[in-house]
């Protein structure tokens, strides 16, 4: 039996995104330089044009809902890399803090997310009072998460998605601190907190394996969804790749999600599974902020692949190219299209792929 999973990069619905949804949140930030979240609702609105607030929840999916209702996949996994809360208790020092507001919790609903990877470095900018009050309002609406937790063995607890026939999707979500997640917001026995690994290590990957055979049983297609390394750069390191081959190898994982990356990074198939090392932003507000624009940060991807439920194995990749601009989602154009495409042949790691183009703007990835 074939299972087809849709996942992406950073979703980050607070702050600027967040003024423009229906119910918007106390709009101070403690940034160096910007203390209002509209602020950047007006940068994205000088470079595109207006943005006819207040939108509808479904809006900043745009035309990722076409794509998600002709694909059809059996699992929406997202990185939320937001704060779901009314928290004013700002994490102090950390400069960029996100948070949306509760009652726009349908934004998520709207698209259909079955579970969000909480394991990132935003999810408590609003303090331990955030983020618990995050996992309350994913749960009252329906949608799993992993990652984070009340305490550290809640927060190392799978999302179990199950997908009929006796079938099921395991995703365990961890944080590395190499992606600016701090050594204080680890969840402890009695401390709510993220799935925080130590290192990227062969021992760590013992540690992983042991908590996946806890849980794994057949039928299952397991997912690890890690949020590790900078922002910027195509590099991957060796620790990365090292790590991600040994989740393969000893843990039994089907599929490494990897994120933190502010844009599209390279894909590996190894030994029939798939390996995302940086998936890229997917939804953010940064379209008014200059700089870094040869990374094309406001271009992105969907991932969705075809496994097979019982060995795991990979079927198929194929990839929807979508442009940020209105703080939507938008099919990319031919050009754009065409660029991902370039990259993604440049940048995959480990194989000879190739990228092709369908005649439905889609992206087919090929490998051997």
């Amino acid at each position: 039996m074939p299972i087809t999973i849709f996942l992406c990069g950073d979703v980050m619905t607070g702050r600027g995104i967040d003024q423009v949804l229906p119910h918007p949140v106390d709009p101070i930030l403690y940034e160096p330089a910007i203390r209002d979240a509209r602020s950047y609702v007006r940068g994205a609105e000088e470079l595109s044009g207006p943005i006819a607030s207040p939108v509808g929840f479904d809006y900043i999916w745009g035309d990722a809902l076409e794509v998600l209702g002709r694909v059809r996949p059996a699992v929406r996994l997202i990185n939320l890399e937001t704060s779901v809360t009314t928290s004013a208790d700002y994490w102090p020092g950390k400069g960029i803090n996100y948070r949306m507001h509760p009652a726009n919790i349908g934004c998520l609903a709207s698209a259909g997310i079955d579970c969000c990877s909480l394991a990132n470095n935003h999810v408590m900018d609003w303090g331990y009072a955030g983020l618990v009050e995050t996992l309350q309002i994913l749960e009252e609406a329906g949608i799993k998460s992993a990652g984070a937790g009340v305490d550290a063995s809640n927060a190392a607890e799978p999302a179990v998605l199950e997908v009929g026939a006796g079938r099921r999707v395991l995703v365990f979500a961890y944080a590395s601190p190499t992606s600016g997640v701090p050594p204080e917001w680890a969840a402890a026995p009695e401390r709510p907190g993220v799935n925080l690994l130590a290192e990227l290590s062969a021992s760590v990957v013992h540690e992983v394996a042991a908590t996946v055979e806890r849980h794994d049983c057949e039928g299952s297609v397991v997912v690890v969804s890690i949020h590790w390394g900078g922002n910027w750069g195509y590099d991957i390191p060796q620790e990365q790749i090292d790590f991600a081959h040994g989740l393969i190898d000893e843990a039994g994982v089907d599929i490494v999600h990897g994120h933190s990356s502010h844009h599209v990074k390279g894909i590996e198939v190894y030994k029939d599974r798939l390996i995302l090392y940086g998936c890229g932003d997917f939804l953010n507000d940064y379209e008014g902020i200059g700089g870094r624009e040869w990374y094309r940060p406001d271009l992105g991807l969907m991932y969705i692949p075809t496994v097979d439920a019982a060995s795991g194995a990979l079927l198929g990749l194929r990839l929807a190219p979508m442009r940020i601009r209105h703080f939507r989602l938008n099919h990319a154009d031919r050009s754009d299209a065409d660029w991902l495409r370039s990259l993604l042949e440049r940048e995959n790691f480990g194989h000879d792929a190739r990228v092709r183009i369908d005649d439905d703007g889609m992206l087919t990835m090929e490998w051997h």
